[in-house]
């Protein structure tokens, strides 16, 4: 009887679908480093001196620490990074960033003119007895809906709006550096543009979106820590 599994029972795990996913850190080898054979010299240490020598300036075998720390800042065993930064791209300069929201401002800006404009949803209408301001909130409730749906569609594909894919960013779960799902691109983009569009949006982009110049150490705005999230370079 033989002991093999039958075909296509095994193959180990599926490939990871986002190319942007931090992966796990590199288990070290089974058994102990003072199984080492013995050489000429005597018995070889666990860093392939002899015994008693110090680690190697370059490192520990494993590519970490003097002391086999692995490179993604977790432990020497393999465990969890300590830092979710571990394994990710630099985090993106702010001033790129604010650059990039400009380009989505313009961008779906244009559109909400244009589609105003076929619609007759004008900002306001004015006459010698009355101002209409139910147009005034038909275009600002338009712009929170096409800005919402830009940021949200564009996150969740590839974690890239048309301005960070130009300027060379893409936005990321901070916790393992993938692609944000629908749900947390839309909790960015709500806080992000729902305030912006009915009541104070210079104000509001200006805190929300600055609030990474000064935050340590992740340099996330108000929406990335609503929605968990830190924007990095791509390039």
């Amino acid at each position: 009887m033989t002991t093999e599994p039958p075909p296509g029972s095994g193959g180990g795990e599926p490939p990871e679908d986002d190319p942007f996913r931090k992966r796990p850190p590199q288990q070290p080898p089974q058994g102990s480093p003072y199984d080492a054979p013995q050489g000429p010299q005597g018995p070889q240490g666990p860093y392939g001196g002899g015994a008693g020598q110090p680690p190697p300036p370059g490192g520990g075998p494993y590519g970490g620490g003097p002391y086999g720390g692995d490179p993604y800042g977790g432990d020497p065993y393999g465990g969890r990074p300590t830092d979710p930064l571990a394994g990710m791209p630099p985090l993106a300069e702010s001033g790129r960033r604010t650059l990039a929201r400009i380009i989505d401002m313009v961008i779906v800006f244009i559109v909400v003119t244009l589609l105003a404009w076929a619609f007759g949803v004008a900002q306001y209408t004015m006459n010698a007895d009355k101002i209409e301001f139910g147009k005034t909130f038909g275009r600002e409730l338009l712009a929170v809906i096409l800005y919402v749906a830009y940021d949200t569609v564009l996150t969740a594909r590839s974690g890239r709006t048309l301005g960070k894919k130009w300027l060379g960013m893409r936005v990321a779960d901070l916790d393992n550096g993938a692609t944000p799902s629908v749900q947390t691109s839309l909790i960015r983009a709500l806080v992000l543009w729902v305030p912006f569009a009915f009541c104070c949006a210079c104000l509001w982009t200006a805190i929300c979106g600055g609030w990474s110049y000064f935050d340590k150490p992740y340099k996330q705005g108000l929406h990335d820590k609503a929605a968990k999230t830190v924007v990095v370079s791509t390039g």
